[in-house]
């Protein structure tokens, strides 16, 4: 394993991070009729704590939990890839509309113990306002200066927190950025000059005019 990779596993503290969630589940229409007062409340939290909880959903969440707050027809179990294709483990995905959808990843079968939360919507935010489409300026200003693993492979994009401003949050949460799908053709130079098995500072120039933003955002609850 070489340094990068082994940067990556340290700051993230799970060996959840290469997991495939690609497959597209059918999304129904939100309907608020019937729904009690604090399930509505539920469906509007959409506030990220890292390591503690994403919106309702906390390190003691069953499955049963996320049917009774969100609704059954919205809860989909699923099983997923481990790392590189190693393994599989059980999920759960829950189906919300505007940006609220999220993937529960337990620990076992029993669907008792999350993991991890990941593939969330882009109304899922941290109290410091850092979600998956948050651009770079934005977060160069909530992070400080930070080191990024260089782009265009399986590790691509991670954001280390090790020394920023956020770094309470290290092990709590995984941050990964990427650019506009139009750079590498626009500005090759540019995108080659930070690209592969390396990690770069965010005051590289390079970056600059590569339209990157946060791709994807995992909450850690019971890594261990």
């Amino acid at each position: 394993m070489n340094t990068v990779i082994k940067s990556i596993a340290a700051a993230t503290l799970t060996v959840l991070v290469g997991y495939s969630t690609h497959a597209v589940v059918a999304q129904p229409q939100n309907n608020h009729q019937g729904l009690t007062i604090a399930q509505a409340a539920n469906l509007q939290d959409t506030l990220i704590v890292p390591g503690e909880r994403v919106g309702p959903v906390t390190r003691k969440t069953t499955r049963r939990d996320l049917a009774r707050i969100f609704g059954a027809s919205r809860v989909v179990d699923k099983t997923i890839s481990g790392p590189e294709g190693m393994g599989s483990f059980p999920a759960t995905q829950v189906n919300l509309n505007r940006g609220r959808s999220f993937l529960v990843v337990w620990t076992d079968n029993t669907r008792t113990k999350p993991v991890e939360v990941r593939i969330l919507g882009t109304a899922w935010k941290t109290r410091e306002g850092i979600g998956v489409g948050t651009p770079w300026s934005e977060l160069r200003q909530k992070l400080g200066n930070f080191k990024v693993s260089g782009l265009g492979w399986d590790y691509g994009g991670t954001v280390f927190l090790e020394n920023t401003k956020l770094s309470r949050y290290q092990g709590k949460i995984f941050l990964r950025v990427d650019a506009d799908t139009k750079a590498p053709e626009r500005y090759p130079q540019d995108y080659q000059a930070v690209s592969g098995d390396a990690i770069f500072a965010s005051t590289n120039p390079h970056w600059k005019r590569l339209g990157m933003k946060v791709d994807q955002v995992i909450v850690f609850l019971n890594p261990n």
